[in-house]
C-alpha cells in the first residue's frame, strides 16, 4: 500500500516532488487514501492528515474525514484486488464505464451526508475504524472529603455507508491510548480533550489527542 501511494499522486498529477497548490485535488480523497495507506510520508498525506487533525479541534469539531465530499468514481471489478478498486474508486479522474452496483452517475451526490456509491465492502473497514471522543472531565474533594465529579463525553463514528454519527458516552468507553486518566483517590483533576483514533486498511492502530 505505502508504495502504491507515490504512484496514484503521480497518476494524478501530483507529484512528491513538485507539489502543485493542495486545493487543486479534494483533501478529502486523499484522507480517505493516505489513511488507508497509514499516512505514507508525502507532502499530500502531511496535508491530508493536518486537516483530518484540525477538524477535531475545537470548535466546531467536525467529523474529520467527510467522505461525502470526495467526487468518487464508480467502478468496480470482480478481478481488482481490494486495494485496487479502493485506488479506483476514489481517485480515478477520467469517465469509465460504469459497472457499479447500483447505477450511479459519475459525479457525487450528497445523501445525508454519506457517498452515493456503496462502501459497505471489508475494503472500506478503515473508515468505519474512525472514532473521535470529546472529554470533558473534572472531579475533587470537597471540605467534607466527599467526592464531586463531572464528565461530559460525546462518541463520534461512521457507519457502514460512511455516515457520521455522535453519540453521547462515558468516561470508561474513552481508549486507554488517551492520556485521560481517573485518580483513584478522588484527588484534584480536570482533562478536557478531543481524541480521534483508526486503524489502517492493512488493521496498524493510530491515535491522535488534541488538549485544549
Amino acid at each position: 500500500m505505502k508504495f502504491l501511494l507515490p504512484a496514484v499522486f503521480l497518476g494524478l498529477g501530483l507529484s512528491t516532488a513538485t507539489v502543485t497548490p493542495v486545493a487543486a485535488y479534494p483533501v478529502d480523497c486523499a484522507i480517505l487514501l493516505c489513511l488507508a495507506g497509514g499516512w505514507p510520508a508525502s507532502a499530500e498525506c502531511a496535508h491530508a492528515q493536518a486537516v483530518f487533525i484540525l477538524r477535531i479541534t475545537p470548535w466546531p469539531i467536525e467529523p474529520p474525514l467527510q467522505i461525502w465530499r470526495c467526487p468518487m468514481r464508480a467502478r468496480f471489478r470482480s478481478e481488482d484486488k481490494a486495494m485496487a478498486r479502493l485506488f479506483d474508486i476514489a481517485f480515478r479522474a477520467e469517465p469509465v464505464p460504469l459497472v457499479s452496483i447500483h447505477e450511479m452517475p459519475l459525479e457525487l451526490q450528497l445523501i445525508q451526508e454519506r457517498p452515493a456509491i456503496d462502501i459497505s465492502d471489508p475494503t472500506f473497514d478503515f473508515v468505519r475504524s474512525v472514532r473521535v471522543f470529546e472529554i470533558n472531565f473534572q472531579q475533587n474533594r470537597d471540605d467534607d472529603h466527599g467526592c464531586n465529579g463531572y464528565s461530559r463525553v460525546f462518541e463520534g463514528s461512521y457507519g457502514e455507508q460512511g455516515e457520521a454519527h455522535r453519540r453521547r458516552s462515558s468516561p470508561k468507553a474513552v481508549p486507554t491510548a488517551s492520556d485521560f486518566d481517573i485518580p483513584a483517590d478522588c484527588g484534584t483533576y480536570r482533562h478536557r480533550s478531543v481524541f480521534v483514533e483508526w486503524r489502517d486498511y492493512e488493521g496498524s492502530y493510530g491515535h491522535e489527542e488534541v488538549h485544549y
